[in-house]
């Protein structure tokens, strides 16, 4: 990485702009960490790199194998309650928290009927508390998520009928 005088001269902006090196070595370590952007700033600069992530499209069937679909599904069972037309997909990566801080009530409940935009969990991303909203109108019939669970980009987080 950047030593430390060589760090404070390469974030600096001369006359001609941005020095291309550390551009270069940021580009790198976003390559190296697979990360998708950094963002750095100092006094004088703020510099912010980012590379374009080619989506995978998987195809997602309706129909489940008849051992499958006689089966209840289980509490954890995500595979099972993905394909369920009610599912509302995590829009991120992150920890889910079902509370707007620890020891408050939760932001709903199994039963419960929500409105369109209604808070339905916070998602943590970054150390950003993250609102997910609820897509459309609808009750609560299965969370499918628990306090302070890790959760991926897609993951069903509760079923909305």
């Amino acid at each position: 990485m950047l030593g430390k005088n060589q760090g404070s001269q390469k974030s600096e902006m001369s006359k001609a702009g941005v020095d291309q090196d550390l551009i270069r070595q940021l580009a790198d370590l976003l390559k190296e960490t697979d990360l998708t952007e950094i963002e750095i700033e100092t006094d004088n600069l703020k510099l912010r790199v980012a590379r374009q992530v080619q989506a995978i499209s998987v195809p997602v069937t309706h129909a489940a194998p008849t051992a499958i679909a006689s089966a209840p599904a289980a509490a954890g069972d995500v595979g099972a309650t993905a394909a369920s037309a009610g599912a509302v997909p995590s829009p991120m990566v992150g920890t889910v928290y079902l509370a707007p801080e620890p020891g408050a009530p939760r932001f709903i409940s199994v039963g419960a009927r929500v409105s369109e935009g209604q808070t339905l969990i916070i998602i943590e991303a970054m150390k950003t508390m993250n609102h997910i909203p609820a897509p459309r109108a609808g009750v609560v019939s299965k969370i499918l998520v628990e306090d302070g669970q890790p959760i991926e980009f897609g993951e069903p987080i509760v079923i909305l009928e």
